[in-house]
């Protein structure tokens, strides 16, 4: 019996640990988008060329992982947040957007692999 409790309390602590954190969903989305200072400062951060605020670590952190899981490991409010930032970057921000997908997708592969849901959402990557 205490070798299954013990099992139970690893596996809680392993699938507790397969999503990212949301100690940053809170963050204003849209505060960020409507300033061109914030919005660079993140991008900088993201493309290697600007230090990071704590948010922007680990966004970087988890972000190469996300694209090859698919988000599994998102919030569903991450999820969302995720199409908003894209969203808004392909049709507002082109050139930034071009600059992130030369350095998380340089090869096309996850522009591929997402096509299909984008065309269902409306995006045009």
């Amino acid at each position: 019996m205490k070798v299954a409790v013990v099992f139970l309390a690893v596996l809680v602590c392993a699938l507790a640990d397969e999503k990212y954190t949301t100690k940053y969903d809170n963050i204003d989305l849209d505060q960020i988008l409507k300033s061109d200072r914030l919005l660079n400062n993140y991008v900088n951060c993201l493309l290697d060329l600007g230090s990071c605020t704590p948010d922007g670590k680990e966004l970087k952190k988890s972000l190469p992982d996300a694209l090859a899981n698919d988000c599994s490991k998102c919030s569903e409010k991450q999820k969302t947040g995720s199409e908003k930032v894209i969203r808004y970057l392909i049709n507002e921000r082109p050139q930034l957007w071009d600059r992130l997908s030369k350095k998380y997708d340089p090869t096309g592969e996850y522009k591929v692999k997402f096509q299909n849901e984008a065309d269902k959402r409306g995006l045009k990557l």
